[in-house]
Formats: structure tokens, C-alpha cells, sequence
């Protein structure tokens, strides 16, 4: 049934169901859940890029169609990671400041929710229904907190091995991929019973992560950035073993490294058509592309902002976006020719962004 025909038959029944104040309830959250999940609603919607500023209390709203800034989000100090529900209705950003998932309205740019979480927050992610967002614990003993969008609570905490720096849900929704820093690992969990499926122990720190897919669109590997790699390792998701590592290249002469930042290699992403992975070097102070599944070298973005910390794509897979922190701004990369061609000023110490739908 769609909006057009349930509303009309929900007021039909709303008196006699108000005198049962909990089955009222309950569709209400129905009514709710369709608001949020279905995508006709959110076809009027732009495309927009949402960058956190981890050393202030703001967040800053991109057009990629102008490269320009359209809105900012206020009064969240210390924001890590963002995420935009399906609908565009909401923006969820993690406040490491008062350990909290804000929850903001995307029309009018104002936190209306501030829902507790269990300690200190990193990065975030949002199920492929938006009915769950997933905040990663970075203060012992870690995990991952689990934040139902319906009823804007925090419903329970995933056990995971170490602290956890960055959560993200698989391309078919069918899974929750989390990383550890200090517990070399990475920890995966069913999303639809919200068990662990497997763990696997890796060598060093779990960085962050992004994924290609198979024909049928599980996931086949999984990309991992680990500390101290100026590069990646991939992980055969259904063999759950390192079967590869790659090196990004040297620098070429007369080019020097950007020793700000923590690590030499920070931010992944897979193209939506699958062919592409774009990888960030921090230390290189470059986005590289390589091809897939081949993972050969495809060419080389030399960025004018420093400390390449994260990146995000346009949804057509033309446009990187990569987090300059040293710089405090955005570089915007055409990823046919590999060139950078704006940057854009945001705030102090841009770190983690995401692409979304919004009004």
C-alpha cells in the first residue's frame, strides 16, 4: 500500500484506536517508518555533500553542482561522523563532545535530539532502510551502540573486540563491518538479528574500510586501511582472510610528504558502477584511482589543500570529495581525469563526509 492510500485509511481508524493508546502507538510508528523509508519521497531532493569539522562546533552543508557552501549546522562541538536518513528528512551527526548521536532536521539545519550513547563517539553509519544507525565507541570497552531512528533511542550496545573507530553496513544491507585500532580487527555482525557472524585479526590498526560486490550484489571483498600503510589490504569477504596488499605509489621527484596526520593513508571509496577505487594518501598529499577488480593503477590527483583525511563520491561517480584537515577545506576531484578542480573552505579540521539527499 502506498502513501496515498494508507493515510487516508489510518485517519479512517484513528478513532477507534485511540481509545487502545498502545496499538495507536504502534501504528504511529508504522506511519513513521514509511515517512522514512520510502524513496518517493525524497525525489525532489539535491544532492549534497556533508562535511564534520572535528575541531569546532559546526558542520558544513555542500552543493556539488556549484562547489559552493549551502547551509551549516551549529552547536555541535567536536562532530565526527555524519549520516543522512534515506529520506533526507534527518541528519545524524556524533557529538564526541557530550558523547551523544545528534539528530538534525535537514530543513530547518537545527538539532532537535540528542540521544546518549554508551562513551566517547567516532565515526557512524545508517542501515539501507534508515531504521537503524550504528555509532562506533572509541572509549573502552568500545563497540558499537545501536540507535533505533523510530523511536530515537539507544537500544543496545554490539560487543566487538577493541574500540571501535569506524562502523559501515555492507552494499547489500546485509551486514555491520566494524574496525578496531587497538584490537587489530575487524568485526562483522548480521544486521537483520544483530549477531556477530565473524571476527577476523589483521596485523595492524583497522583504518577505514569500503567494499566492492559481487554480480549479485554481496559483498565480495573489503577494502581495509590500516595504520602505519601508506596503502590498502583486501580482505575476501567470504573466505575472511587477507588475500592482498597494495602500496600507493612513491612520490614523484621534486614532491614532498605531509607528515601532518596520524596515518599515511586515510579514506576509501568504491565508484556506484563498481569499476573504480579511489584511495587517499595523506603522507602523499594525492587521491590515486585503481581499477577494478584488477587493482591497477588508473592515474593520480595531486591535491592543493593537505592532510587528505577522508573522501566521499557524487551518487554518479564523477566527483570525489576528499577532507583536507591540515588545510581546512574540501577538494572536489573529477574522477575521469583526475584532476582537482575546486576546493572549497569549510571549517577547522575537516575530517569525516558523507553524500547525501536533501531538501
Amino acid at each position: 500500500m502506498g502513501a496515498a492510500e494508507f493515510l487516508p485509511a489510518f485517519t479512517k481508524e484513528c478513532g477507534t484506536m485511540m481509545t487502545n493508546n498502545r496499538t495507536f502507538r504502534l501504528v504511529l510508528i508504522a506511519v513513521a517508518g514509511l515517512f522514512l523509508c520510502a524513496p518517493s519521497w525524497s525525489a525532489g531532493n539535491k544532492v549534497r555533500i556533508i562535511q564534520s569539522n572535528s575541531a569546532g562546533d559546526n558542520v558544513h552543508i555542500i552543493d556539488p553542482a556549484t562547489n559552493k557552501v549551502v547551509g551549516v549546522i551549529n552547536g555541535i562541538e567536536v562532530g565526527h561522523g555524519v549520516a543522512v536518513a534515506p529520506d533526507g528528512s534527518r541528519i545524524y551527526v556524533s557529538n564526541e563532545a557530550e558523547s551523544t548521536l545528534d539528530v538534525v532536521d535537514s530543513t530547518t539545519l537545527k538539532v532537535f535530539k540528542q540521544i546518549p550513547v554508551s562513551g566517547k563517539p567516532n565515526n557512524i553509519a545508517i542501515g539501507k532502510d534508515g531504521r537503524r544507525v550504528y555509532v562506533a565507541i572509541r572509549q573502552a570497552p568500545g563497540g558499537v551502540d545501536v540507535i533505533d531512528t523510530l523511536e530515537l533511542q539507544n537500544v543496545k550496545t554490539l560487543i566487538t573486540k577493541g574500540t571501535i573507530h569506524n562502523p559501515y553496513v555492507t552494499p547489500d544491507g546485509k551486514y555491520l563491518v566494524a574496525g578496531s585500532i587497538d584490537g587489530k580487527s575487524i568485526n562483522v555482525f548480521d544486521t537483520r538479528t544483530e549477531q556477530p557472524a565473524w571476527t577476523l585479526i589483521m596485523d595492524l590498526g583497522v583504518r577505514p574500510m569500503t567494499f566492492s560486490t559481487n554480480p549479485d550484489g554481496s559483498t565480495k571483498w573489503i577494502f581495509v586501511q590500516v595504520t602505519e600503510l601508506n596503502g590498502f589490504a583486501v580482505v575476501d569477504f567470504a573466505a575472511r582472510k587477507e588475500i592482498r596488499r597494495i602500496e600507493n605509489p612513491p612520490l614523484p621527484p621534486g614532491k614532498s610528504e605531509v607528515t601532518a596526520g596520524a596515518d599515511p593513508s586515510h579514506g576509501m571509496a568504491v565508484t556506484p558502477d563498481g569499476k573504480t577505487l579511489v584511495v587517499n594518501s595523506r603522507i602523499n598529499n594525492y587521491l590515486y584511482a585503481y581499477s577494478l577488480p584488477e587493482l591497477k593503477l588508473l592515474g593520480a590527483a595531486e591535491l592543493g589543500g593537505k592532510g587528505a583525511a577522508w573522501v566521499t563520491l557524487t551518487p554518479d561517480g564523477k566527483t570525489a570529495y576528499v577532507a583536507n584537515a591540515v588545510t581546512n577545506d574540501v577538494s572536489a576531484v573529477d574522477i575521469a581525469s583526475m584532476k582537482e578542480v575546486a576546493r572549497i573552505p569549510v571549517g577547522f579540521v575537516p575530517k569525516r563526509n558523507t553524500t547525501g539527499m536533501l531538501p
